[in-house]
């Protein structure tokens, strides 16, 4: 077995495999702050109660969009679970060549979908998640991480309406009954998800013109990610797992 982790913005997703099969997962939020010894106490325990024994883990590989909860979650796994675990970054195999101007730019989180994406479904291919922030990257089809785009998520809109603006409240993100709003509430849900849906469309799009791939497979991910992908005509899968997918995947190429 192997443990993943995956440290976003919002959260800390931990992902447990026997081999190709996706045993369980669980989370812990990323903006508390940590010791190594509290990240250590709460994966022994989350563990306990999906489980899984230390003893049965052979190894762990993190990816991280989050730097400074780096030290304390590395010593944590080393001293916790008895290996130093992989980091994705320079010098790890991921099987995709990076082609864009300057490579240590693109966050591990989204080289870690983009590896899944084309080692599940081949290039090209266009890998959407729908996170803290909405991505979208471009892997050719012949391996090559070449262009992303980025946009503010769902909720970073959401939380921008409600407290940049006096009257307007903190609402559920979901698809109202119809994009005719007649109040406040359904008003900015249909603003928020058709809104997302639209910029989709649009930029799935432009991808697809520019870059000439009109075979281009779209691969969405990410907490919200079901919800656009039921609605936007342009994304052909939804796949939940894709970022411990990913990780599992470069795990097995950096395996000694």
């Amino acid at each position: 077995m192997i443990l993943a982790i995956d440290v976003g913005n919002t959260n800390i997703t931990c992902g447990v495999y026997k081999e190709k099969e996706l045993l369980t997962t669980f989370r812990m939020t990323t903006k508390q702050a940590r010791t190594s010894d509290e990240y250590g106490m709460n994966i022994m325990e989350l563990l306990k109660i999906n489980n899984v024994r230390k003893e049965d883990l052979e190894g762990t590989i993190i990816a991280s969009v989050v730097p400074n909860v780096m030290h304390s979650l590395t010593g944590a796994v080393t001293r916790y679970l008895g290996t130093p675990p992989i980091i994705v970054g320079p010098g790890v195999k991921t099987g995709i060549k990076i082609i864009t101007e300057n490579p240590r730019e693109i966050g591990s989180d989204r080289i870690v979908d983009a590896v899944a994406a084309y080692e599940t479904y081949g290039g090209p291919v266009l890998v959407i998640d729908f996170g803290t922030a909405t991505t979208y990257d471009l892997v050719t089809a012949d391996g090559c991480f070449a262009a992303g785009i980025t946009a503010p998520g769902i909720r970073i809109s959401a939380k921008a309406l409600w407290e940049d603006t006096a009257k307007l409240p903190e609402v559920e993100i979901k698809k109202p009954k119809s994009i005719l709003a007649q109040e406040t509430i359904s008003s900015m849900q249909a603003g928020l998800v058709y809104g997302q849906i639209g910029q989709t469309e649009y930029i799935v799009g432009q991808v697809k013109k520019e870059s000439g791939y009109e075979n281009l497979k779209v691969v969405a991910t990410g907490g919200l990610g079901r919800l656009i992908s039921e609605e936007a005509e342009s994304i052909g899968i939804y796949n939940s797992t894709l970022t411990m997918d990913g990780l599992r995947i470069i795990y097995e190429k950096n395996r000694k």
